[in-house]
């Protein structure tokens, strides 16, 4: 598969600290692509320098064969790029359509991708007028994932989707975004290695804030000894 996005050897900052220290990872077009590791990893960093938001110092971001790094967060954005933060990051006082509504870069768009939106997450058509937060956890993240899903987005940056989530609502999550994924590039981090390992082809796996390896998922299944030093989890 050709490359959609391709990080290579960033170093970032946030303040005095060296947070990442020679991060690369390819994401293949047409893939889910995992990025693992422990809490404090450098995971949302990643994310975050792909995006602009904490630039890195040096190295090169490459996507569809474009350089972005020293871009500011909008352009990037504007390149087909969305991004699904950690914690949601949806406006509460908003309905689900105003939170819909705000994701359009052109007018119009909304209305083009409600059936898609909807056949993801039929608990957003029947609450569409409802205020945010009166809306589940679980619905909540459906929410933020759609949001996403409103411009004409490549490449999803999804962090953390299952975080707080009841096991039947990561089931109903997984479900989505197995179907997402035959629409949109995704690269996925989540602490549920359950979760991310039957979902993604490809993972990248960084430690304090350094690469430690990458490749097929289904190799690193072949490493459980890997996979209970550095992520806790257990194959």
């Amino acid at each position: 598969m050709n490359p959609l996005l391709e990080v290579h050897d960033i170093h970032t900052y946030i303040g005095q600290f060296h947070i990442l220290q020679g991060v690369s990872l390819t994401v293949p077009e047409g893939s889910v692509t995992a990025l693992l590791g422990r809490n404090g990893a450098g995971k949302t960093t990643t994310l975050k320098s792909i995006l602009g938001l904490t630039p890195p110092r040096s190295g090169k971001i490459i996507f569809a064969g474009r350089e972005i790094q020293g871009l500011r967060p909008y352009e990037i954005a504007s390149l087909g790029i969305g991004y699904v933060p950690e914690h949601r990051a949806i406006f509460t006082n908003l309905t689900v359509e105003e939170n819909l509504r705000i994701a359009e870069r052109r007018k119009g768009e909304l209305k083009r991708k409600a059936d898609f939106i909807f056949s993801l997450f039929p608990d957003l058509k029947k609450l569409y007028k409802l205020p945010a937060g009166n809306l589940s956890g679980g619905q909540q993240q459906m929410l933020a994932i759609a949001r996403a899903l409103v411009p004409d987005n490549r490449l999803l940056l999804i962090d953390e989707p299952s975080e707080g989530l009841a096991p039947l609502l990561v089931r109903e999550l997984m479900s989505a975004i197995r179907q997402l994924s035959s629409e949109v590039t995704i690269l996925l981090v989540d602490q549920n290695f359950q979760m991310t390992s039957s979902l993604a082809t490809y993972y990248t796996l960084i430690d304090d804030g350094r690469l430690i390896s990458s490749g097929l998922m289904s190799e690193l299944l072949k490493e459980p000894e890997t996979v209970r030093r550095y992520l806790g989890a257990v194959v």
